[in-house]
């Protein structure tokens, strides 16, 4: 099996929906720029609060992908 580097770099997702949905929306946001993710790891997750009432889920995703070094 060939040996293989992966490079770990932190995203923040925001959903008005949920947590879950930032998260969706941060992955496939980097996916449009980013190849080979591989796992993604939530962290942290907080909401934005306006008058009383959340308006924004944020998590924090460590999200892992295939590096690939320029030649």
């Amino acid at each position: 099996m060939a040996e293989s580097v992966y490079r770990v770099t932190e995203l923040v997702g925001v959903s008005s929906e949920s947590w879950e949905a930032a998260a969706r929306n941060a992955v496939e946001t980097a996916a449009k720029t980013l190849r080979s993710l591989r796992v993604a790891e939530a962290h942290r997750f907080d909401v934005t609060i306006e008058d009383g009432k959340v308006t924004s889920y944020r998590v924090r995703l460590d999200v892992s992908f295939k590096y690939e070094p320029s030649a």
